[in-house]
């Protein structure tokens, strides 16, 4: 009626192998998300930069750019050249919520100074959000 199982169990055996790839630690993963975050904001930085230049996003992107270098081992980020076309607002919008998940995983990792870049870049895209003239349209 009843057959022994004849192998041993899938959860013995893998408990006491070390497989194939490599595992990262908590650490490591929290820089490669970091380091996504931040490259994301800075892809939004640079498109904010093609519609509306100034110095203020000058400065951040570069800040953004060695930051991701850092955590990539120094590997600088790939950047294209975006086009002078969109929404203001609607990046503004994007680069606040990517800086505030930026924050939330430097803060869960202690990187000071990738929080307090995240933490300034929110401000600043809150206060450019809230400036009335900045996305009016011409009447």
């Amino acid at each position: 009626m009843y057959e022994p199982i004849r192998t041993k169990s899938v959860h013995s055996t893998m408990a006491g192998t070390h497989s194939d790839f490599p595992h990262r630690s908590r650490e490591e993963e929290l820089d490669i998300q970091l380091a996504g975050h931040l490259s994301a904001l800075l892809t939004v930085t640079d498109e904010l930069r093609a519609l509306t230049p100034s110095a203020d996003l000058d400065t951040a992107a570069e800040r953004l750019a060695a930051q991701v270098a850092r955590l990539r081992g120094g590997r600088t980020p790939l950047r294209a050249a975006p086009a002078a076309a969109g929404d203001p607002a609607a990046l503004h919008r994007r680069a606040h919520t990517l800086a505030g998940r930026a924050l939330v995983v430097a803060a869960s990792r202690a990187d000071t100074s990738a929080a307090i870049l995240a933490a300034q870049r929110m401000d600043a895209h809150t206060a450019a959000l809230s400036e009335p003239k900045a996305f009016s349209t011409a009447r």
